[in-house]
């Protein structure tokens, strides 16, 4: 007769790419339980669990024998989604119904641990920080689970070789447009202050460990995702005093902001753009002092190619120019226009670049843009197209190409929505590295408004900005009580960049040729869908590498 006071947990080691659904009635992902990684990696993999009743308190405890990595044990949280994906979607996702999808990490604290519901699968995700001092050779890591009473209740071995070479640097020019008013509307905190340059600090740091190594610097509050006639809270890094029709400029704030990029580890600045979006029709919003009081001096109500405002950028990019090259940056900024103009907004956009470009003495400017006539009228050199209008970008041979995706990439290319499977998201690094591409942008890495940022949302509740994009879109990160929470999507981007580094690796070594064989037939619409596929591209390459050192 069956003991129903005995604890049974049943575990199962999946690959980092697997989704556990918690309606999910049987666990089909198969079991993974081995991997390799290289030194400077970032390896992770999830064991699932489920057991027949409520258990609460679960600790879980994750050891492995690698004497100088860092291991650690998160617990897969579930978001809602109303939007998951556009009704045209293709057949690749996994449900266009609202519901839960597997997608915060949460630490597990000591004093809760984690809880299994009775008769639902859910995860653990592990990481393993793979150091230079570790040894070749292939390590055991032990996943154990322990009731709230301190009885074994489940474990699993995940073995993981490390290969004694280093991931070398990233390549990729990568950024995820950085809301800073976000984080000070959420957590409450005065713009600027002391909390929020904390705040500032710690989300950047999670950025740059994801190999986010580009920030978007708001000189002035960025017009993006505003409604027209609407405004964002203030971010403005540049103190400005208006007297007559003459400026001058403070730089304080900005040097502070640069100074705790570098320390974190970003490399480049990408200044926020100095037109308003979808075209260049007006100025952001710019507050300044005049006669003793702050107010906005420029906005919605700005025509851009008026003589007010033309006026202020001939005077204000002499002076940034002049704090970029005293900060030796010259090599590290870049600016924008305005995002995604469009065709019929073509003349508008003529009027800013004529006008900015020559003052900005050759520094890169970059714009997302998807029309290819836009680029042929030679008013972007630096285009920025969709991955799903690239392929005329690339057959033109265009240098130093970029790319991006946002909501708008819905169908057959890669993305990172609740909805798609994870390998629909890491399978961008192969695209990335086959294709040559100098840099990636997104526009969401936490962006906690609804659409047009009519107003504030909990990313917890609202994970669509109010049934405007697809889950996933908007934000990688969730706002923690001190600092970010990750996400499933931000790690399986990350692990794409690691990808990409290995194979620049395998390239260096000598396995360029085999490399390419191994990536034949792949576009930024067409590859292969299987988990499986990409996981063993990777273990491929892993061993290639390994020859090569032996």
């Amino acid at each position: 007769m069956e003991n129903r006071n005995e604890i049974k947990l049943e575990t199962r080691c999946v690959s980092s790419l697997a989704k556990i659904f918690a309606e999910d009635t049987e666990l089909l992902e198969p079991a993974y339980k081995k991997g390799s990684a290289l030194w400077g990696e970032a390896y992770a993999f999830q064991v699932a669990f489920r057991s027949d009743r409520l258990l609460k308190h679960i600790q879980v405890q994750a050891k492995t024998a690698l004497p100088n990595s860092s291991i650690s044990v998160r617990s897969v949280g579930l978001a809602p989604s109303e939007l998951p994906i556009y009704e045209d979607h293709d057949s690749r996702i996994f449900q266009s119904k609202p519901g839960l999808f597997p997608d915060p990490l949460f630490p597990v604290k000591a004093d809760e641990g984690i809880s299994a519901l009775p008769n639902v699968w859910r995860s653990v995700w592990i990481t393993v920080e793979v150091e230079r001092a570790d040894q070749g050779g292939t390590y055991p890591i032990e996943v154990r689970f322990t009731s709230a009473g301190g009885e074994a209740i489940g474990s699993e071995t995940f073995e993981l070789t490390v290969i004694p070479r280093e991931l070398p640097e990233q390549k990729l020019i990568h950024t995820e447009w950085f809301h800073s008013d976000c984080i000070a509307t959420y957590y409450n905190v005065p713009v600027f202050s002391e909390e929020h340059w904390d705040l500032l600090e710690a989300y950047i740091k999670t950025a740059v460990k994801h190999g986010i190594n580009m920030l978007l610097t708001p000189l002035f509050t960025p017009p993006l995702d505003t409604a027209v006639g609407g405004e964002r809270p203030t971010v403005q890094l540049v103190d400005v005093e208006k007297t007559g029709d003459r400026y001058a400029f403070g730089f304080d704030k900005l040097d502070r902001w640069a100074d705790l990029c570098l320390a974190a580890g970003i490399r480049y600045f990408e200044f926020s753009h100095l037109y308003t979006q979808w075209g260049a029709k007006h100025a952001p919003k710019i507050m300044a002092a005049e006669n003793g009081t702050h107010k906005r001096i420029f906005g919605w109500e700005t025509e851009a190619a008026g003589e007010a405002y033309r006026s202020f950028l001939g005077q204000f990019v002499p002076e940034l120019l002049k704090w970029v090259e005293k900060r030796g940056l010259q090599q590290k900024v870049y600016f924008h226009i305005s995002d995604e103009p469009y065709m019929n907004t073509l003349e508008n956009y003529r009027l800013a670049s004529d006008f900015l470009r020559p003052m900005l003495k050759g520094y890169p400017v970059i714009d997302a843009l998807s029309d290819f006539a836009f680029y042929e009228s030679g008013l972007v050199p630096r285009p920025i197209p969709a991955t799903n209008h690239i392929e005329p970008f690339l057959e033109a041979g265009v240098a130093d190409l970029w790319t991006y995706y946002c909501c708008g990439q819905y169908k057959d290319v890669a993305n990172r929505f609740f909805t798609f499977p994870s390998a629909r998201n890491r399978i961008i690094g192969v695209q990335l590295h086959k294709f040559g591409i100098t840099g990636f942008l997104h526009w969401g890495f936490n962006f906690w408004f609804s659409q047009y940022s009519r107003k504030a949302i909990d990313p917890f509740v609202t994970t669509d900005a109010g049934h405007a994009f697809p889950s996933g879109d908007a934000f990688l990160v969730y706002p923690g009580e001190e600092g970010p929470i990750e996400s499933i999507r931000m790690e399986v981007f990350y692990e794409a960049l690691q990808d990409m580094r290995a194979f620049a690796l395998l390239e260096e070594l000598g396995g360029k040729e085999e490399l390419r064989t191994l990536m034949d037939g792949i576009t930024f619409s067409s590859y292969p869908e299987e988990s499986e596929w990409l996981l063993a591209l990777r273990e491929t390459v892993n061993q290639r590498i390994a020859a090569f050192t032996e």
